[in-house]
């Protein structure tokens, strides 16, 4: 087997799936080096940026990783772990640090650092930076959120997903980076796991072999994070605001569902590429150790509350889901789709999101999360054909949770989601087979940054969807983001569009402004 530093698991034996349950990872043993070095790094470390994430009312995430050579294996750092200094601060010039700390850069964790830094003011921008061997990282910018029961004027936010490296340039995050927002929320497929092409792709850039073949390894992982973050654009939109994150498939492979691949590959093998995954993703985002996966497990989902106006429940609905029914793809409602007990949550996931809602925490009830709720029937006609890897495959789970929002009378309550590569806004009810069914809450789907390459204003399929389902009340075929700002009167949303993603230069317009006033779940298009 080769060095244990950098171990390739293409094939798992009984005792590399016993690891991975077990939580120990394949090539994370921990470093034997025990000198720590405090000035020496090979290069300028600071080449895939850094960031901040996950903000509470007195603290907030801040992240980088050592990386003078990001596209070699760890980054082109040895094995010996480095004492980074990092510093936060009210002023960007820091002229007002208000905390500072070493915190230590391990091989075992890809040399990423992740300070979660307490004792900070609710609702307040900060600065942050880190230094090590001579060098400086770029400054960012983040905020704190409120305070539980704080009364807030407005919240303004941001979300994407969906960002096919390989596909086009991150144009969108150039607009999103320009913008005032107080968190930015990504809802999935920050990478994809499939290789990228001897030549990137629309990138035009020379690839090594590593990073044209699928995912499948630690390292394998590792490198696509790192070939992302390189991004210019990704890396300013990450340093203009806090990023609070989850992940869909395409972190791990295309429609995985709990412990089923997409190709129904072992279980046990499945679940070390899973752990392998999961590993990469918590070393590259600006995530708390409470993320950190124990083996193929992680603890995704959980909240964020601004003050009395908004609650964020953000959501996994890769890891507890049944198997996509009728063998994926699109197909007409089925037994399986139908079935009263399939779940896209889990129940101990459904039960955390049904006991929140009786709370009645905030004016705003937002589920953040990964694909749409909203029926979308794809077929021209009589015939109802719809996606079984959406909630339309999960029926009983769409039931639950909206109708449980009902029951519970929920103020307002608005989902906010990806994955679609298109752009559809809907108003959602529990039941869509029953006419008498109540629009319950607002569906606010984003297009990709780049996944599907330029696009249109709207395609074939859009029309169809927008012409077979009365519920949806916009539709768009181009790549962006969405932006929105919130008040207790009302939500607007903003879908942000370019024109090409296949140039470096595209350009960014607003393409339709939506709004839904407090306590009227139904949307207008402006």
């Amino acid at each position: 087997m080769e060095n244990s530093t950098r171990r390739k698991f293409l094939t798992v034996t009984g005792a590399a799936a016993a690891l991975a349950l077990a939580g120990t990872l394949p090539g994370i043993t921990a470093s034997g080096a025990t000198t720590v070095d405090t000035d020496r790094v090979p290069g300028y470390p600071f080449t895939l940026g850094i960031a901040s994430g996950d903000p509470l009312p007195d603290a907030v995430v801040i992240w980088t990783r050592l990386a003078p050579k990001p596209l070699d294996p760890f980054g082109g750092m040895n094995d010996r772990p480095v004492s980074v200094r990092w510093e936060v601060a009210e002023d960007e010039r820091f002229r007002r640090i208000v905390r500072s700390g070493n915190a230590l850069a391990r091989r075992e964790e890809s040399h990423s650092v992740h300070v979660d830094v307490r004792g900070l003011r609710p609702w307040r921008h900060y600065f942050y930076r880190f230094h090590v061997g001579g060098h400086t990282s770029p400054v960012g910018r983040t905020r704190t959120s409120p305070t539980a029961h704080q009364s807030v004027p407005a919240v303004s936010l941001a979300y994407a997903s969906c960002q096919a490296w390989y596909e086009g340039f991150y144009t969108a995050y150039r607009d999103m980076a320009k913008q005032d927002h107080d968190v930015v929320f990504h809802l999935g497929d920050y990478i994809y796991e499939y290789g990228v092409g001897a030549d990137g792709g629309l990138r035009k850039q020379d690839m090594a072999v590593d990073f044209q073949r699928e995912t499948t390894t630690l390292d394998d992982y590792r490198g696509r994070y790192a070939l992302y973050k390189t991004d210019p654009d990704l890396q300013a939109a990450h340093a203009a605001a806090p990023w609070i994150i989850t992940n869909d498939d395409h972190e791990v492979e295309n429609n995985w569902a709990g412990d089923i691949s997409e190709n129904n590959d072992p279980v046990a093998q499945f679940l070390v590429r899973r752990a392998n995954a999961f590993r990469a993703w918590w070393e590259h985002q600006p995530v708390r150790t409470t993320q950190l996966p124990t083996g193929p497990d992680i603890q995704m989902y959980r909240r964020f509350q601004y003050g009395d106006l908004i609650r964020f429940n953000v959501l996994d609905t890769r890891q507890y889901r049944d198997d996509q029914a009728a063998g994926d793809g699109i197909k007409a409602p089925n037994p399986d789709s139908l079935d009263p007990n399939r779940t896209i949550t889990g129940a101990a996931q459904e039960k955390w999101l049904l006991d929140g809602m009786a709370q009645h925490s905030a004016r705003w009830e937002v589920l953040a999360h990964q694909t749409a709720i909203a029926q979308l029937d794809t077929a021209a006609g009589p015939p109802v054909l719809v996606p079984m890897d959406t909630w339309d495959g999960y029926v009983a789970s769409r039931k639950r949770i909206l109708g449980g929002a009902q029951d519970r009378k929920v103020r307002n309550l608005v989902s906010i989601a990806g994955d679609l590569h298109r752009s559809v806004a809907s108003e959602l009810r529990p039941d869509y087979a029953d006419p008498s069914s109540p629009v319950v809450a607002t569906e606010f789907v984003g297009t990709s940054i780049t996944s599907g390459q330029d696009g249109m204003d709207l395609d074939a399929g859009g029309q169809t969807i927008l012409d077979e389902n009365p519920h949806v009340k916009f539709g768009n075929f181009q790549r962006g983001y969405v932006r929105c700002e919130v008040t207790p009167r009302e939500w607007t949303a903003d879908y942000r569009v370019v024109d090409k993603v296949s140039i470096r230069d595209g350009k960014v317009t607003t393409r339709a402004k939506l709004t839904v006033e407090d306590r009227v779940p139904a949307i207008h298009v402006h």
